[in-house]
């Protein structure tokens, strides 16, 4: 196995295990164990587990947003329905295989200090996912584009904490209902 293919291995476990069992409650020697390496190797590509943790929320929010936008444009055609197909493609990642939540707000609740670059990580996902909604409010022609991002980001964050801590799969659904209240309010 390549020097990278250890590396990618070592991140790719470390996704998994970070989003099912929890950041803290995840030792490195487990993250060694499953990924089949040496902690010589571990140590060479990270030095330490807060930096192996930035690199997952990196790629894992470069995966999360990959994803959600294609599963946007697949429900939606129009700027108008790709507003609304936020929700879809939340309700998608809600109900999937696998599903644990947000591993962005997992990871803020573990590293409470604003400060700290793990939650600044976390906070920048946010921030990325706002422009997003942000960017279609604007193509939609929303009077207020940012004011509808926030909105419709409310929505969805509330809707994910909800599906995950009381296991409503529904949940994005219903916060679709009052999100093209927020839409159609915002295009008129």
């Amino acid at each position: 196995m390549t020097k990278n293919s250890k590396r990618e291995q070592i991140i790719n476990v470390a996704l998994n295990l970070f989003y099912k069992e929890g950041f803290n409650a995840t030792g490195v020697e487990k993250i060694r164990e499953v990924a089949n390496v040496s902690k010589k190797t571990l140590y060479n590509h990270f030095k330490s587990k807060d930096e192996l943790i930035l690199v997952v929320l990196r790629r894992r929010d470069e995966q999360f947003r990959n994803n959600f936008m294609r599963a946007v444009e697949r429900f939606g055609t129009t700027p108008a329905e790709r507003l609304v197909s936020v929700f879809d493609a939340a309700d998608e990642w809600f109900n999937s295989k696998g599903f644990c939540g947000c591993m962005f707000i997992n990871a803020s609740a573990e590293f409470t200090a604003a400060d700290n670059p793990i939650h600044v990580a976390s906070a920048e996902h946010k921030r990325l996912m706002y422009e997003y909604v942000k960017s279609l409010a604007e193509k939609a022609g929303a009077e207020n584009p940012a004011e509808l991002s926030k909105q419709l980001n409310l929505l969805i964050e509330g809707a994910t904490v909800q599906a995950h801590v009381s296991g409503d799969r529904n949940a994005a659904q219903t916060a679709k209902k009052m999100g093209k209240i927020f839409i159609k309010s915002a295009l008129n």
